[in-house]
């Protein structure tokens, strides 16, 4: 579950990104996550569990720096004993910005699910800290992850697999690389599983910034699709094959691009910035 913030206070940003985030020509996202660490005096720490690839800690780690963080550091975690260990709890302590990168979310619901790491997280995210990640590390930040599924726009009793995440918020579930690999399926079917959740897919180079108040704003060069099964008036989850395709009625979809927005709490979506363009 989410930790309470401490009264008086509000939690930190959460923002899940959805990929494949431009990170030389225009990197807003990843410096806008900076900036709402702290800008100048980010601390951030880099967690590079989902990976397997050595070099992506480091990559972030130069990257951060290059946009002005004070301090950046990379904790690693390969087993859940590296969890239990205090000076790498300490550093996430003291942390201003947490980083998850992408890769496979199953490594980090596995290893660090349950642990003191996990907790930290969402200590430190309740207490005020921006939390980010990406790919994998977006889907993880969530109590319902998607672990696994199968491409397609229609949705169906076998495209997608829950499995916990990290927990900073029970209000929605995420999906990545939203329109490239093809997904409103397989988010749809998580929401006929669990309607009270709203569905944010995420294309690459997106963004879903989070506010304390529970608002979204869009940021980077795709779209985000919100998918609201609020208003869900039947759906034939509970009676479907596998492979059954499933019916779903009174869904609400909305398309969002940078600076659009989306409140979690009334579930009204707006065109922010957008609006205000001169024609």
């Amino acid at each position: 579950m989410p930790s309470k913030p401490p009264d008086g206070e509000h939690r930190g940003w959460i923002i899940p990104i959805g990929g494949a985030e431009d990170k030389d020509t225009n990197p807003r996202i990843l410096q806008r996550f900076v900036d709402l660490s702290g800008g100048s005096e980010a601390d951030i720490v880099v967690i590079p569990t989902a990976s397997r690839l050595n070099e992506t800690g480091l990559r972030y780690e130069t990257l951060f720096s290059g946009m002005g963080a004070a301090r950046v550091s990379v904790l690693d975690f390969d087993t859940r004993r590296d969890c239990q260990e205090p000076n790498r709890l300490a550093r996430l302590a003291e942390a201003s910005g947490i980083f998850f990168t992408g890769g496979n979310q199953l490594r980090l619901s596995t290893i660090l699910g349950g642990t003191d790491v996990a907790r930290t997280v969402r200590q430190r995210n309740a207490q005020g800290v921006a939390v980010a990640g990406t790919s994998a590390g977006a889907g993880f930040l969530s109590e319902h992850m998607i672990a696994f599924g199968k491409e397609g726009s229609s949705p169906r009793a076998s495209s997608v697999r829950l499995a916990p995440g990290l927990g900073l918020t029970n209000r929605f579930v995420i999906d990545q690389h939203f329109r490239q690999r093809d997904r409103l399926g397989r988010l749809s079917a998580a929401l006929a599983y669990n309607p009270f959740a709203i569905g944010i897919g995420l294309d690459e180079d997106t963004a879903a910034f989070i506010s304390p108040d529970d608002t979204l704003e869009v940021e980077g060069s795709g779209a985000v699709t919100v998918v609201d099964a609020h208003d869900l008036q039947f759906s034939s989850i509970a009676h479907a094959d596998e492979d059954d395709p499933v019916c779903m009625l009174g869904l609400g979809v909305h398309i969002l691009i940078a600076g659009a927005t989306f409140n979690l709490h009334t579930r009204r979506a707006s065109a922010g910035r957008l609006a205000t363009r001169k024609t």
